[in-house]
């Protein structure tokens, strides 16, 4: 799909599909709807008046205009309340225009995007917006299918914009959104993926090869490499499975940067639980614990475009979590890169296991912040269910993140360190535990800070939005690639 802007008269444009947005409650078109209207002779006002169009976000009505203009269909979108328009709606409502427009076969399109004065919604903002709901919308993972049902995809979109100043905002717009998008869905491909293709060597060589293509630093570090490096604690969740582990580092540098801020993603490859097996009931999904490593490297890729001025350490321990007959025991200690000793008391506690020894090193390495991201704790769904991810750390990292996530479309919830849960961690046997009984999302943060000196750290646990089993606005069936999008944005307002 590609993009550009354009200063044509929106009558005058040739092109499969015209998308108009119209504000919820509104009687009469108004904008850019009330121009197509009077091109075609009212025919827009009749559509809505009979067909009851409401406005209401993402939904949609279209029509065949009879002359007037040089489009051969004309698409409506609802944009929801006007006071309420934001990047976010104007995503959504990208999504369902874009999904709807390649349904009609559509292979050039034209989106003329709302503004709302500048108020919430600038025309940068708004060209990212149609982007990422145009990229994001449209995805749909079909790789292993040896029969590809899927509509032809959208081949051209243009944007629509009035003023030569609107038009190099909403080009600035197209490349961050571009950039943003493509990351997520590469992430979407990799968490879609089954286990037997994602390894953690398949992760490895992709970070490899990312780096090659887009500048970065990247080294992979092996098992010998692991255990020279002290990281037992990732060796001991690898301990089950013939795949080996895998420590993946790669480096984005900036010649502007002040600060070097660490991304870590959990790469559990495929989880079974270890010698604690889990129920067969959806063990075929646990191909996602590895989401949050596909965030890292994905935001490692958008960033080498988008260039932000701040150094950046992408992290990603990768392994598979099985019950082999090399399996680490509940009971076993082992002591991890930090010095502190592990009592792991259960085998399906393994993610912050791995992030353990992840932002040990990151601390060792003299970063100014860690954030770490991971399908850490069903509890952290229980908690929050399946659209938000809980935060927690550093006050101001987590306000950040929460306001990084609001401007991207992906909602963050802080939950509480509460000093008295840090307890739970405590072992009789060892320096900590890595389950406890109680507050399972908080005590799983805990036992991660346990491993951080003083590095200012926040944790996302994305167990919950990783995933989605329905399609809705700008998310498909299937991985999201949550997380991404929140740490780009995280990273370019430093």
């Amino acid at each position: 799909m590609r993009f550009v802007v354009t200063r044509k008269p929106i009558t005058q444009i040739d092109c499969d599909v015209l998308i108009i947005g119209s504000f919820e409650r509104t009687k009469k078109p108004v904008g850019a709807a009330k121009e197509v209207d009077t091109a075609v002779g009212g025919e827009l006002s009749a559509l809505i008046a009979r067909e009851k169009f409401e406005g209401k976000l993402g939904q949609t009505t279209d029509f065949t205009p009879c002359g007037g203009i040089n489009a051969r269909r004309v698409l409506v979108v609802g944009l929801g309340k006007e006071k309420e328009l934001c990047a976010d709606k104007m995503r959504k409502a990208s999504a369902s225009a874009m999904r709807k427009a390649r349904d009609l076969k559509a292979n050039t399109v034209v989106f003329v995007p709302q503004t709302n004065g500048g108020k919430r919604l600038d025309a940068r903002s708004a060209a990212q917006s149609v982007v990422e709901g145009a990229i994001l919308g449209t995805y749909k993972f079909t790789k292993h299918k040896t029969k590809d049902d899927s509509p032809n995809p959208i081949k051209m979109v243009e944007i629509a914009e009035n003023s030569a100043k609107a038009a190099r905002e909403a080009k600035d717009g197209i490349h961050l959104g571009s950039a943003i998008a493509e990351a997520v869905c590469m992430a979407r491909d990799l968490v879609n993926e089954p286990a037997n293709i994602v390894t953690p060597t398949y992760l490895a060589e992709q970070a490899k090869s990312i780096a090659e293509k887009c500048g970065l630093e990247c080294s992979i570090l092996d098992r010998s490499d692991i255990e020279n490096m002290g990281m037992n604690l990732i060796l001991a969740v690898a301990k089950g499975s013939h795949e080996p582990p895998k420590f993946i580092v790669m480096r984005y540098t900036s010649p502007d940067a002040t600060k070097t801020v660490a991304i870590v993603g959990k790469g559990i490859t495929f989880d079974a639980g270890g010698l604690n097996l889990k129920p067969s009931a959806g063990l075929d999904g646990l191909k996602d614990d590895m989401a949050g490593a596909a965030a890292v490297i994905a935001t490692m890729q958008a960033i080498s475009a988008i260039k932000p001025r701040v150094n950046v350490l992408g992290l990603v321990p990768a392994t598979e979590n099985l019950p082999g007959g090399g399996a680490t025991k509940p009971g076993d200690v082992v002591t991890g890169l930090s010095g502190k000793s592990v009592e792991i008391n259960n085998t399906d506690a393994e993610g912050r296991l791995l992030l353990a020894d992840a932002v040990a090193y990151a601390e060792q390495q003299g970063v100014d912040q860690i954030i770490d991201l991971a399908t850490l704790t069903g509890a952290c769904i229980v908690a929050l269910g399946r659209s938000i991810a809980g935060v927690f750390g550093d006050q101001k990292i987590v306000d950040k993140l929460i306001a990084a996530g609001e401007a991207s479309g992906e909602k963050l919830w802080q939950l509480p360190l509460y000093p008295d849960y840090d307890e739970s961690v405590n072992s009789d046997f060892a320096d900590m535990k890595n389950a406890a009984n109680e507050a399972g999302a908080i005590t799983g943060a805990f036992f991660i800070k346990r491993h951080i000196k003083k590095t200012p750290w926040a944790h996302i646990d994305i167990a919950g939005p990783a995933w989605s089993d329905k399609e809705s606005g700008h998310l498909t069936k299937g991985g999201t690639g949550f997380g991404v999008a929140t740490l780009i944005n995280y990273l370019e307002q430093l």
